[in-house]
């Protein structure tokens, strides 16, 4: 088959790779310079920054990639485990070092809240049972209510129905320690206090197989995987943004694509690596969809979006771990802020990325590499970024200065920053979410948009808006997926 792929993210590469594998003819458009997607990656200065997903919790799905083309993986590519994954830093001083050591673990759950060591033990026992039933669900897609009736007992006796949130308080007391093990969600644009509990898997899924970084940052691996294709006879397209998916009158099959610049090229399937929402809305006629018209697009709830600010520094902050968790004064409301209210609060919780910790290459000799990312409302709420995004940057600035790098306005010799708008201009993204729909129990498996359209029988789709959903576990195991499906069409 001639198949077609829009987009060159994670999921665009991993699911054009697969379907070289299997003898199928691939053309990757992307709308940008060089493939990425969300992974994009931005060079300035003599520093590398990783545009967006910096954390692999599952590395056997990008070894399976290049094991399915005859090659290893190691020649392409060098994975390092992380240690710690995170450190957990809160306003009251404390840190937890978050990692893959039960001892260690137990010893600072001790000395945070004694009594809670008894409750982790049991929730880890109860995330145990959620991998265990869970993660075998990432790779089988939902078609049919059928497939979803399959598993309900399942989800039940997980307490599929509790949120992230409400499934670890059940066991642990300290308000700090519950954070540290129900913030996970927030890596994948979920509420912890609305995201089903069946994400409480994430836990087990980094002790199982540990947090990895690609030397050279997740740019290296989005190189890694756009040689491989290219290598395995497949097609890449750079500045190539398709403006409509043509669908056949008689057959309602997709025929092909219409590029911006109104050129046409055939197909006997596409898939679509981009935003759900905005492939429904924006490059399919609104007399092909019945099931996703534009009530149905716009009546999902759509995720959170990011403002992220990358910055080089002329010194290095060795005191920094490679991944830094900074939580906010509140939890709870912040997280009302965002997903309710969609109000651009005055606090802030806030991710940290200094990947010079584990590859100083990232920056010149005796500097370091960041980006600091702060969750915030997606364009549904009232935010004008135009006049909120310098004054927002710089209370991130001081922030940090004030609290963890001394001197860094001093020390900042080169930055940009990218807001809402950003993801709904430049990454086609419906409302700026950062990542398309979100992973609520309502719109997870058979409820979130399908791997293969209701409406278009050789559409599918890959990447965060469809099930499993977003975060590159779920992007890769989406690319099995689509690749499994279109090998039995």
């Amino acid at each position: 088959m001639k198949i077609i792929i829009i987009g060159g993210g994670l999921g665009g590469l991993a699911t054009a790779i697969r379907l070289r594998a299997i003898g199928h003819q691939v053309t990757l458009l992307e709308k940008r310079d060089k493939p990425g997607g969300r992974a994009y990656v931005y060079q300035q200065d003599g520093f590398t920054f990783d545009g967006g997903p910096t954390i692999i919790t599952s590395p056997w799905l990008i070894h399976d990639l290049f094991k399915l083309c005859g090659k290893n993986s190691e020649d392409y590519l060098k994975l390092v485990k992380l240690d710690p994954f995170y450190r957990v830093r809160f306003p009251d001083g404390s840190v937890f070092e978050y990692n893959d050591n039960p001892e260690q673990i137990i010893r600072q759950i001790e000395q945070f809240n004694p009594a809670d060591v008894a409750g982790y033990q049991k929730f880890c026992q109860a995330a145990d049972s959620v991998f265990e039933k869970g993660l075998p669900l990432m790779t089988t897609p939902f078609l049919k209510f059928t497939d979803m009736l399959k598993v309900a007992p399942d989800m039940v006796q997980l307490q599929s129905y509790r949120s992230v949130a409400g499934f670890v308080n059940q066991y642990i007391r300290d308000e700090r320690l519950r954070q540290v093990f129900s913030f996970h969600p927030l890596l994948i644009g979920g509420n912890p206090f609305q995201s089903t509990s069946i994400y409480a898997m994430i836990h087990k899924l980094e002790q199982a197989f540990g947090i990895w970084f690609a030397m050279g940052g997740t740019g290296a691996l989005v190189g890694a995987l756009a040689r491989l294709f290219k290598e395995s006879g497949g097609e890449l397209l750079f500045n190539s943004e398709v403006d409509e998916i043509v669908i056949d009158e008689k057959t309602q099959r997709a025929t092909g694509v219409i590029l911006k610049n109104r050129e046409t090229l055939e197909a006997d399937a596409v898939v679509s690596n981009g935003d759900v929402s905005f492939t429904y809305l924006h490059l399919i006629p609104q007399r092909f969809r019945r099931k996703y018209g534009d009530r149905k697009i716009k009546s999902l709830r759509h995720s959170i979006s990011l403002f992220v600010v990358y910055f080089g520094t002329n010194r290095r902050y060795d005191n920094m771990a490679h991944h830094e968790i900074i939580m906010g004064p509140r939890y709870r409301e912040l997280m009302d802020d965002l997903f309710k209210r969609k109000h651009l609060a005055d606090d802030f919780s806030l991710y940290l990325h200094r990947p010079t910790a584990t590859d100083p290459s990232l920056a010149p000799s005796g500097c370091d590499c960041w980006y600091v990312l702060s969750p915030v409302p997606n364009l549904a709420g009232n935010t004008d970024w135009k006049t909120a995004a310098k004054p927002y940057r710089d209370r991130i600035i001081q922030f940090l200065e004030k609290n963890y790098l001394p001197d860094l306005s001093k020390h900042i010799v080169t930055e940009h920053y990218i807001d809402p708008p950003h993801f709904r201009d430049t990454l086609n993204s419906h409302l700026g979410s950062a990542f398309s729909i979100e992973p609520t129990l309502m719109q997870s498996a058979w409820f979130r948009p399908h791997n293969v359209s209701e409406d278009i029988p050789n559409l599918y789709f890959v990447g965060a808006g469809t099930h499993p959903g977003a975060g590159i576990p779920g992007v890769m195991s989406s690319a099995k997926i689509v690749a499994d499906l279109i090998g039995k069409a």
